[in-house]
């Protein structure tokens, strides 16, 4: 792998570690902050509603990267996305009503969009010499470094501030401004040592969805049937409050809960993705597996213990989908579809995430909790029927 690659590798992961700090410190309180500025339970669900938008504009991002040869576009799509993240987050601290608070985690979502899908074929390119499994499972583990020191960092200024948490909410966002532009000087280093990606110089005979084959669109209803399933966590948050205020936990444990999942979603990213390596797509399996048992653990045993292993499982799945789901897009597809292939991917991905999310708490709210339940087991063996089906039809094309 070449010194450079390795540099700019490096410099990715910081960037998105540094990113995670801010962006999923909020999030880990994001439902929770909605209950507290009085919000209906509904609220939690439209969270995931940002989550499409995000992934509606990363499908954007990946058509306009993929129509031009500007490395300044590609580059330009970097910079404002992680700028969102300077100003969305640290404003919440402002708020006073929970729609306002609703329309900056959007914006936050919006340049998280913008972002990624430029972002993951960055890490594609410069990986591919270490393997790509490999190369997205270590970006991951410094995306979760990040994911755990921000609600780290939520939960200490919630717990000094426990006499006021209405204090504790307002300097939490404010600091989370600082790792923020932190990686705004990072993103400047990475663009200095490789500012003409490879992705702006192959050879596109225009954007060709057909291109992209009969494994893919299969490989891509699994994903999206699998993620629909996945609790969100602003749903999650928002319930534990409830938990909260029915004396049954301390707020400040919401973000210590979120920890947990973030921390096994750092410690299973790495393994998946040797796996992946190894394996292929057989490791996919994984991401539905463990999703089933969430929902039980979450409202059926709702103690500490419970919900303590309810993270550790959400944080499981989530790793194996950002690990394998993200990896095996560049090696269903050509170098030269990538771009769009992950633009298509991340769109039907939040779109899953905002039906999923709304529908579970739309449920929630009518107190549809074995609704819930139902749901999720069914769409996550349907899910596993098509990765089974990808991967035959994978092993026939290629013999």
């Amino acid at each position: 792998m070449e010194k450079r690659l390795i540099y700019v590798f490096i410099a990715l992961g910081v960037i998105s570690l540094l990113a995670d700090v801010t962006y999923e410190g909020a999030r880990s309180i994001s439902g929770a902050y909605l209950n507290f500025l009085a919000a209906p339970a509904i609220a939690a669900g439209l969270l995931a509603a940002g989550e499409l938008l995000s992934y509606l504009v990363r499908f954007f991002s990946g058509f306009l990267a993929q129509k031009t040869y500007s490395p300044k576009i590609f580059w330009s799509l970097i910079y404002v996305g992680y700028a969102m993240n300077l100003f969305a987050i640290p404003l919440l601290a402002f708020t006073n009503h929970w729609l306002q608070a609703l329309v900056l985690f959007f914006l936050e979502r919006v340049g998280k969009g913008l972002r990624t899908p430029v972002r993951d074929v960055l890490v594609a390119e410069v990986s591919e010499g270490l393997g790509r499994g490999k190369g997205f499972g270590i970006h991951e583990v410094l995306d979760q470094v990040g994911a755990i020191a921000g609600p780290a960092i939520i939960g200490l200024s919630l717990t000094y501030y426990s006499d006021n948490i209405s204090i504790g909410y307002k300097y939490s966002f404010l600091i989370l401004g600082i790792p923020a532009g932190l990686s705004m000087m990072f993103l400047a280093y990475t663009y200095s040592r490789y500012p003409r990606p490879k992705a702006v110089s192959v050879k596109r005979g225009g954007v060709e969805v057909k291109s992209l084959g009969r494994s893919y669109w299969i490989y891509l209803a699994g994903s999206s049937i699998a993620i629909a399933g996945l609790l969100h966590w602003g749903l999650v948050s928002y319930y534990l409050e409830d938990l909260a205020k029915a004396g049954k936990m301390f707020s400040a444990e919401i973000p210590i809960l979120y920890l947990v999942a973030m921390a096994s979603d750092a410690l299973i990213a790495l393994p998946i993705g040797i796996l992946y390596d190894r394996y292929k797509y057989i490791s996919l399996f994984l991401i539905p597996i463990a999703t089933i048992p969430i929902p039980l653990l979450l409202f059926i045993y709702p103690d500490r213990l419970g919900l303590y292993v309810m993270s550790i499982i959400w944080g499981i799945s989530v790793g194996g989908a950002e690990t394998t789901m993200r990896a095996a897009v560049a090696d269903i597809v050509g170098e030269s579809s990538r771009l769009i292939a992950y633009g298509l991917f991340s769109m039907l991905y939040g779109g899953s995430m905002f039906i999923g999310g709304v529908v579970a708490s739309y449920l929630y709210q009518i107190k549809a909790i074995h609704g819930i339940i139902f749901l999720t087991i069914m769409l996550e063996a349907t899910a596993l029927t098509c990765y089974g089906i990808m991967i035959k039809e994978s092993i026939r094309q290629s013999r």
